[in-house]
């Protein structure tokens, strides 16, 4: 793999583990961040221990402006995009959907919904043939949710999901013909903080019997199937929702 790749949110979970798999598999790497501007660093400071070149870029994805000024800047900084990880998603606390406040409904499909889109279109008006790319791929980053539907947990972010996986194969449909892969991992219950920032803390053991496999999944795991999504491997796999969820 070589090119210069995107990862928003990549500054921590599936995101920082792709951002750093893809340095390591050849990639220049760009990763957007809205407040940990430290962790971001270091996972640019990662990147470029393996001698590729790494941004850190402050900018929130639910903004279509500041999605905009991310690509630019990565334009200016790192060079043509070729790969696009629209990895950026919220959860809210964890409740009943009567419970919810409609503030957090919103910021959650606003992140989670429209900042995928935001970032598929800048990226397809850079990638696509039909603007003059060289074609590329993009990954969305999904959830099982969006089938299992997370009752009594969040089932607006499920609905937020189910978006965005209604998105993926949209596009991939849409822009195939232009040099443009689009495709999704549907991540199960991975090992990362999340689930103590929705105000689920011990999910991960508590939880595990309910997964096949017997445990919860790592983010490296997810990020070695955005990786192979994204590479010439997964050339004839466009439009496809991969489940990294240990078969629940």
């Amino acid at each position: 793999m070589t090119g210069v790749a995107i990862v928003t949110g990549g500054g921590r979970g599936i995101g920082a583990a792709t951002a750093r798999l893809l340095a390591a598999r050849g990639y220049d790497v760009a990763v957007s961040y809205v407040a940990n501007e430290a962790a971001a660093g270091g996972v640019v400071r990662d990147i470029e221990a393996v001698g590729r070149r790494g941004l850190a870029v402050r900018a929130d994805s639910a903004s279509e402006s500041e999605t905009e000024r991310l690509f630019e800047t990565v334009d200016r900084e790192l060079g043509r995009l070729t790969a696009l990880v629209n990895n950026v998603g919220l959860t809210g606390r964890a409740g009943r959907l009567d419970e919810v406040s409609a503030e957090t409904i919103r910021q959650v499909m606003e992140a989670n919904v429209l900042g995928t889109i935001w970032g598929c279109r800048a990226a397809v008006r850079r990638m696509s043939t039909r603007y003059g790319g060289a074609g590329g791929a993009i990954v969305n980053v999904s959830s099982i949710a969006s089938s299992l539907g997370s009752p009594n947990y969040y089932v607006w972010y499920a609905a937020s999901k189910g978006a965005v996986d209604s998105l993926t194969v949209g596009l991939a449909r849409e822009v195939v013909a232009e040099g443009i892969r689009v495709n999704a991992v549907a991540p199960g219950i991975i090992d990362t903080e999340i689930h103590d920032s929705s105000g689920l803390p011990g999910r991960v053991e508590r939880e595990a019997h309910l997964i096949p496999m017997g445990r919860a999944g790592r983010p490296g795991e997810v990020a070695e199937a955005i990786a192979w999504l994204l590479s010439d491997a997964a050339s004839y796999v466009t439009g496809d929702i991969m489940r990294v969820s240990g078969a629940r």
